[in-house]
């Protein structure tokens, strides 16, 4: 009976301690739930944790962005994250993913169709603006204007089949017999008649005097006017049969062939470049943007962005530059990054939301899978308190044995 005395107390304060401190770290998450009876809550339901979980989401949270993820330390992150090898890297990828595209009928086909409305916005309606903006400027376009005029104006000449065309077309189509008849006919005005026997009569010398004041011009070109309007196809065959007899085409050709803007006067050449530069410049003001835009609308824009693309496709150039054009690219955001990078992060935090992130991941997460995570990280730590707890009694039992004993 006596031996009883002194090995109850040491097991009852291992059995008390141990058991103690594990019922208490249950109690931290379970019960999961509240349990009522008859409507009252029943004491330490639901457990510490769970019942106190918005708080401790909320002070999770506001510690891991005070202490964690503080400014400085998300600046740091993302400058690693940014780094130039990294972000290389990735537009490289999406380079590489966009061409890969192109390679896809069908995904082709619908990049051709957001192609051919950014194509179609731009002519349509960013391109006339800019034009009615820029033609205010009194200097618009003087430049191009003028470099065509030296480049291409100035130096143009036709060689001698150009010029044999053109005179054809000008005697077949502008100038014909039929033509020439009607512009002589409307020329010989009664005014214009009088205006030319007097100039004749007057600057007329030597024989051409006596037959000026004798005889003039008035009669013949009234007889000739007459004769025009009563006997259309006569004069035409006649002004057919002249132009034969001169040569009219070959004269017209050698003419055209030898006209040139170079053999003009330096100071008509200047003239002449001023005006076609002034009349451009105010045919693009008052009618360039309506021009362009209804240009812009009789394009067909899908089919011009699927010509762009399969040229993209098939582009050696494009393919062979896209390291060239990531590594730029990467050098572009590192040098923005390095100057605004601070001030980006600054305003990113605020949009993040991370806290309430936080917070509510927390909240979302069930007090099981809570116990379970928190367990996971500290199961060695929790199974020490227990069995430290088993030792504190089993040593309250010891000592109440040696007070026995005294």
């Amino acid at each position: 009976m006596a031996l009883w005395i002194y090995v109850v107390p040491p097991l009852a304060g291992l059995v008390i301690g141990y058991f103690t401190n594990d019922i208490a770290i249950k109690m931290l998450f379970r019960p999961y739930r509240a349990y009522r009876i008859f409507g009252w809550r029943i004491p330490f339901t639901p457990g510490l944790i769970p019942q106190n979980q918005p708080r401790l989401a909320k002070q999770i949270a506001k510690t891991i962005m005070g202490s964690l993820l503080t400014p400085e330390e998300l600046h740091n992150l993302a400058r690693k994250l940014l780094r130039t090898e990294r972000m290389q890297a990735g537009i490289r990828w999406l380079l590489g993913v966009a061409l890969d595209r192109l390679q896809n009928p069908e995904q082709q086909q619908q990049t051709a169709q957001v192609l051919a409305r950014i194509l179609a916005d731009l002519f349509n309606e960013s391109l006339p603006r800019l034009v009615k903006v820029l033609a205010r400027q009194e200097t618009f376009l003087e430049g191009p204007i003028n470099q065509l005029f030296d480049q291409v104006l100035l130096e143009l000449r036709l060689n001698a089949e150009q010029a044999r065309q053109l005179s054809e077309w000008i005697l077949k189509q502008a100038l014909p017999p039929k033509v020439l008849r009607q512009n002589l006919v409307d020329f010989l005005t009664d005014r214009n008649i009088e205006a030319l026997d007097e100039e004749f009569r007057e600057r007329a010398t030597g024989s051409y005097w006596l037959v000026a004041n004798l005889f003039g011009l008035k009669n013949a070109l009234l007889r000739l006017r007459t004769y025009c309007l009563e006997e259309p196809e006569g004069a035409e065959a006649i002004l057919e049969d002249l132009l034969k007899d001169i040569n009219a085409p070959r004269r017209l050709t050698e003419i055209l062939q030898n006209l040139s803007l170079q053999n003009l006067p330096v100071s008509a050449v200047r003239q002449l470049r001023r005006a076609l530069r002034d009349g451009i410049q105010d045919y693009l003001r008052s009618q360039g943007p309506e021009v362009i835009k209804g240009l812009g609308e009789s394009i067909d824009w899908e089919k011009v962005a699927s010509l762009v693309l399969g040229r993209l496709r098939n582009s050696k150039a494009l393919i062979a530059s896209i390291d060239q054009i990531s590594a730029d690219l990467a050098l572009i955001l590192e040098r923005y990054l390095e100057r605004d990078l601070e001030s980006l992060m600054m305003q990113v935090i605020p949009v993040l939301n991370l806290d309430q992130v936080i917070a509510d991941k927390v909240n979302a997460t069930s007090p099981a899978e809570l116990e379970q995570a928190i367990q996971q990280i500290v199961r060695q730590e929790l199974q020490a308190i227990v069995n430290l707890g088993g030792l504190l009694g089993f040593l309250v039992g010891c000592v109440q044995v040696l007070f026995l004993l005294r």
